[in-house]
């Protein structure tokens, strides 16, 4: 693995990084490197601002989820990821609370929380799969930039759901989101686990996760910006880290020396023949296929019991009721 000097680490500011990937998981060039101080993994020469807010705003979904608007499939999948994070992260938070979630997609995720009773609003930097949120859901969702966001309007909990792996700057984001927040407030982050592995090594890297985390990178990340972690759900395995944080206000970075070396010895073991040998690749690819054989068969039924669980905003009152048994019923059914 060659040794490259390349701009600052997000996270420790070091120079020096080694070189851990050469393609990205279509096979095309792509240069991916870990920091050989902290261990955060990223991508060797990281894209421009400019470069990133024309992606996101136009190109993304079509080369990320291969469609401009959602399809059912992906409609049922997202509504069910919201219920599950719901299900785990609400009793956590103070009731009625105010949410905001930074790129929020669908919006699915939004309308679950709202519908559990918090004042839950959305922004994503492209408009594609809102329109779908704003005119089926009727959630509060924006097309909006985090950094287009007032510092005087503040939030009680943040949710960042597979977003902070597309981050330029991580830390500037954490910071940004911090400084939202009100004292005390709760931020959720879920993302791909480097660790775990999710996928066999040809296949980690690609052009939209400009930054990969391990559980002790995404720790350390949220530190530097005054949170402290409160809840890691899940084990460090799981394909995707699961992290609830406190806003403590107490910025610090307590360099973990370890988290290089472990995490090249966690990369060496995630090749294609150790990859698929697992007994939890067997588990867990038997419960996908079984998860995309229901959404072939009642992705349809599914999506329009939930849009008739989100009535306008101007009659949800009088629907209360009816809305209540739909959710209950979509809850159960999930």
């Amino acid at each position: 693995m060659d040794q490259l000097e390349l701009t600052k680490c997000d996270l420790c500011e070091n120079r020096t990084f080694r070189q851990i990937g050469v393609r990205d998981r279509d096979g095309r060039p792509f240069s991916t490197a870990i920091c050989e101080k902290c261990g955060l993994v990223r991508h060797a020469f990281i894209p421009s601002e400019e470069e990133l807010v024309q992606f996101y705003s136009t190109d993304y979904r079509e080369v990320y989820n291969r469609e401009r608007m959602p399809g059912a499939r992906r409609i049922m999948r997202a509504w069910k990821n919201g219920l599950r994070i719901c299900q785990q992260v609400a009793p956590l938070l103070r009731p009625k609370t105010r949410i905001l979630e930074v790129g929020a997609g669908i919006g699915c995720t939004v309308k679950v929380f709202e519908q559990a009773g918090f004042a839950a609003e959305g922004i994503d930097p492209g408009g594609e799969f809102l329109s779908f949120s704003r005119d089926k859901l009727h959630a509060r969702v924006q097309v909006r930039n985090l950094y287009d966001l007032s510092s005087e309007d503040k939030f009680d909990n943040v949710l960042l759901v597979h977003v902070v792996e597309h981050f330029r700057s991580p830390a500037k984001a954490m910071n940004r989101i911090a400084s939202l927040m009100t004292p005390g407030g709760m931020l959720y982050v879920e993302c791909p686990n480097l660790q775990a592995p999710f996928a066999y090594r040809g296949r980690l890297f690609h052009a939209a996760h400009i930054h990969n985390f391990v559980p002790s990178t995404l720790k350390m990340l949220a530190e530097t910006s005054g949170f402290r972690l409160h809840r890691h759900f899940g084990d460090d395995r799981d394909p995707n880290l699961q992290m609830l944080f406190r806003n403590s206000g107490d910025r610090r970075l307590d360099i973990d020396t370890e988290n290089f070396d472990r995490t090249l010895r966690q990369l060496k073991g995630s090749d294609r023949l150790r990859y698929h040998l697992r007994w939890r690749y067997v588990t867990d690819r038997a419960a996908k296929l079984a998860a995309y054989a229901q959404e072939y068969l009642r992705a349809k039924t599914f999506v329009c019991d939930v849009v008739r669980s989100c009535p306008p905003r101007a009659t949800e009152a009088s629907a209360g009721p009816q809305v209540r048994r739909s959710v209950s019923r979509i809850a159960s059914a999930a």
